[in-house]
């Protein structure tokens, strides 16, 4: 078997959407068996997610034994338990491009994806699921918020949400806030252009859609930590859903939708010398990778792409400028941390780590293995068992530290998968640790809450 070019970075080429043959049924079909007959043959990835698994027992069962004894009907079963992890292409497989295998797993999952969904065969309880907007536009109005949130969590509402909407009524539903984000972030002028590092010494905020409607307390302690390092910053004027609930779908024509209103809101501040910074990995990597490839001739696309940061991988740069603030008067204790999968992916290193590591009285241990939550996928009742199962071993592992002793606090740059572990550790009952995600234990250690 030739192996050239397995041993180069990988690579990611264009996503093709726009092409009438990226939505051929058939030929999809038949770049789906190519890829399906490489991935039997290799294996590696059985242990990521379901997907695998899936397809190994549909090869195994069949009468051939290969992939060409598995009805191609069957295919879609594959597809379904794709959540876009990424972790396959970036992680495990030896085969992507430049390989001359070529093979993208994910992407290749997004364009069946694209093809079910323009078929008509994606329900509307799913698309209502991943319209994050329009559920948002409830936050904030104090009696509504009050019975959505009480209903989340009466066992007879939420048995009616599984029939109706497909909801597992055992899955955790964020609450909505009572007052978003945007409207509890206090005024701020980002004045300072340049100060001689090489990170932008001005920041914009593109809230995302769970910190502006869900837990904006995030947002606020990520400010806090803005503020405490004399890093001016002002939030995105306005913004729209990324669009990443929708590209798990494969509605590719409702991520245009997004990105034709954030881009050029964005591009504006990119070129202005600000560093964007989005708190959700998974918003951060849709500017940082997915519309990038989907637009890859866009000057502003890229532009905006150049000038997005994970607010850790912000922070650390600060740090090495020199312009970091590293007095932690309060310690954090024992640390279980994860780094999600969507963070994993944006190929920057443990930062988050790096920076709760600076914390005196403070220990971290580290796991780098997916929680199942994966954005919708984990609180589907088709999947919801599924997505506690892959999670397991990583709520075992976060239970304790390397010495034995049980941690103080989970914690995950993920907010919603946070809230996954520690559904996890509950079912488990693998102790009680507060839940509390990494900027706001900085905050913490800064002593500003």
């Amino acid at each position: 078997m030739a192996t050239e070019g397995n041993l180069s970075a990988p690579t990611r080429h264009a996503i093709d959407w726009k092409n009438p043959e990226y939505y051929d049924e058939e030929k999809t079909f038949v770049e789906l068996e190519r890829i399906f007959d490489i991935c039997h043959g290799c294996r590696r990835c059985v242990s990521l997610c379901g997907a695998f698994p899936t397809l190994f027992d549909l090869v195994d069962e069949s009468k051939t034994m290969e992939v060409d004894g598995v009805d191609k009907k069957d295919y879609w079963k594959v597809v379904n338990q794709c959540y876009l992890c990424d972790l396959c292409y970036m992680t495990k497989c030896p085969y992507v491009p430049p390989h001359q295998f070529n093979l993208d797993f994910p992407h290749t999952m997004l364009r069946a994806k694209a093809i079910k969904f323009r078929k008509g065969d994606v329900g509307a309880a799913e698309k209502f699921l991943a319209s994050t907007d329009v559920h948002g536009q409830l936050a904030g109005i104090p009696v509504v918020v009050q019975v959505a949130n009480a209903v989340n969590k009466t066992k007879a509402a939420r048995s009616v949400m599984e029939k109706v909407a497909g909801v597992d009524k055992d899955a955790w539903l964020p609450s909505l806030a009572s007052k978003k984000f945007r409207s509890a972030a206090p005024e701020a002028q980002a004045t300072v252009v340049k100060d001689g590092a090489k990170t932008p010494g001005k920041v914009v905020i593109f809230s995302t859609c769970f910190i502006n409607y869900n837990e904006p307390g995030i947002g606020l302690d990520l400010l806090r930590i803005l503020d405490h390092n004399d890093i001016p910053y002002v939030l995105v004027e306005k913004e729209k859903c990324c669009g990443m609930p929708k590209l798990e779908l494969g509605d590719l024509a409702s991520v245009n939708a997004s990105k034709e209103a954030n881009i050029p809101m964005l591009v504006r501040y990119a070129k202005d010398g600000f560093a964007i910074l989005a708190a959700v990995p998974s918003c951060a990597l849709m500017f940082k990778q997915e519309i990038p490839l989907m637009y890859p001739d866009e000057a502003d696309v890229q532009r905006v792409k150049e000038s997005m940061w994970d607010p850790f991988e912000y922070l650390m740069q600060r740090k090495r400028d020199g312009l970091l603030k590293e007095e932690f008067p309060v310690p954090l204790g024992n640390v279980s941390y994860q780094i999600p999968c969507h963070g994993r992916v944006q190929n920057i290193g443990k930062k988050t780590e790096e920076m709760l590591k600076m914390v005196p009285g403070t220990t971290v241990n580290t796991f780098e293995r997916c929680s199942g939550h994966a954005g919708t996928f984990g609180v589907k009742k088709l999947y919801h068992q599924q997505a506690m199962k892959i999670g397991k071993p990583l709520f075992k592992g976060m239970a304790s530290m390397k010495d034995g002793s049980k941690p103080d606090y989970i914690s995950s740059d993920c907010p919603l998968g946070g809230h996954h572990i520690a559904q996890g550790f509950e079912v488990n009952q693998l102790g009680t640790p507060e839940l509390q995600h990494p900027l706001s234990l900085i905050a913490k250690a800064y002593g500003l809450k």
